[in-house]
């Protein structure tokens, strides 16, 4: 019987911690920007011209041929 009470001791003080936290961070404006995460996959993404062909070394042009 004694453990049920450790439990529930438990369990409350990680409830009460879980909503302490819970507050803080709605008071910190953890939450206030509700628009941006729902669009932000519709923007485009920017496009850079840092795109480099990768040539392979002779080992790997030699077992390539080898395949075919």
């Amino acid at each position: 019987m004694s453990a049920i009470f450790i439990l529930i001791a438990a369990s409350l003080t990680i409830a009460i911690g879980f909503l302490i936290a819970f507050i803080w961070s709605v008071k910190d404006g953890q939450f206030e920007d509700d628009y941006t995460p729902s669009v932000r996959m519709l923007f485009d993404d920017e496009v850079t011209e840092t795109t480099e062909i990768i040539k392979p070394t002779a080992e790997q042009s030699e077992y390539m041929s080898t395949i075919k």
